[in-house]
């Protein structure tokens, strides 16, 4: 607890905006005078729990991304805290704060930040009698959190800032990423006099950001409107990239493919095969619309 309290301490003289905090004990420490959140981590999905960390000093609680819409009107009609909100990246499959699945199969625990990840692996599903349902398959694998056209409606049932995921992503992810929820939230702020940025300054971009080519394992908005179809990428927990289209003609080697996407020497390109395991290869060239990979190897059409 003292490293936890020198450590906020020395972000408080750094200049930080707020603390954000898991763990109940903290407060029991002497802090400096800095705003504290609620971390994700402490559960957020209800009424009850926002309120009790309202009443103990926090100033904005980060709610779970489990939450509908509705679930999150109705909080904000009755608590008085700024409420914060997940719009984007990687979707635990366990509630937040509740998943003990690494700590027990690794020692490696989600809940200090170093989950290893294992429902991003590779499993067999079998009934009471041992019978094999399903085999290897990511069956625990969530698609990422995509929630780009949902901000209006966000804003409009109580959430005042928007959340991120990005943990061990690359420059240009975070670049993209970030570029293209600007480009959102500064349109949401033109359509209501009533909001505006928390910062000063502006963004200019030079490129057109696409959130569907950095990583990402597909996209779903969860609970957001109520229970979805096709949450989870049960073939792969891995990048697939950006559509090509379909196989419709191979020759021995090359392919032709029926979409429009321009592809280049040197791409890397990846396809699922009839076994639906993910495959990839390098493309050499492209010559009068075929396709000359590095290797036909499982491409059929």
């Amino acid at each position: 607890l003292e490293e936890a309290r020198n450590i906020a301490l020395q972000a408080y003289n750094t200049g930080c905006d707020a603390l954000i905090i898991q763990d109940m004990a903290i407060l029991e420490t002497d802090l400096p005078p800095i705003p504290i959140h609620a971390s994700t981590q402490t559960d957020n999905l209800d009424i009850e729990k926002v309120k009790f960390l309202a009443d103990v000093g926090f100033s904005r609680i980060i709610l779970g991304r489990e939450l509908s819409l509705q679930q999150i009107a109705a909080i904000h009609r009755m608590v008085d805290v700024e409420l914060e909100g997940f719009d984007h990246g990687a979707l635990c499959v366990s509630h937040s704060g509740q998943c003990y699945l690494s700590q027990a199969i690794t020692g490696r625990s989600a809940n200090r930040g170093i989950c290893a990840q294992p429902c991003r692996s590779s499993y067999d599903l079998l009934d009471t009698n041992g019978k094999v349902l399903v085999k290897n398959k990511h069956l625990l694998s969530l698609r990422d959190f995509n929630l780009s056209d949902k901000l209006e409606d966000l804003y409009k049932v109580g959430v005042s800032s928007f959340k991120i995921e990005g943990r061990l992503k690359d420059l240009s992810y975070v670049k993209n990423v970030t570029a293209y929820y600007r480009k959102k939230l500064d349109k949401l702020i033109a359509a209501y006099p009533d909001v505006r940025k928390s910062s000063s300054g502006d963004s200019y971009l030079n490129f057109d950001p696409r959130p569907e080519l950095s990583f990402n394992r597909g996209f779903t908005s969860y609970f957001i409107d109520g229970k979805q179809k096709k949450m989870a990428s049960l073939n792969t927990p891995k990048h697939k990239g950006e559509e090509l289209g379909k196989v419709i003609e191979i020759g021995n080697t090359w392919f032709t493919t029926s979409g429009n996407a321009e592809v280049n020497n040197g791409d890397g390109i990846c396809f699922f095969n009839k076994y639906e395991t993910l495959k990839g290869t390098k493309v050499n060239r492209v010559e009068n619309g075929g396709i000359y990979p590095l290797s036909m190897e499982d491409i059929a059409v």
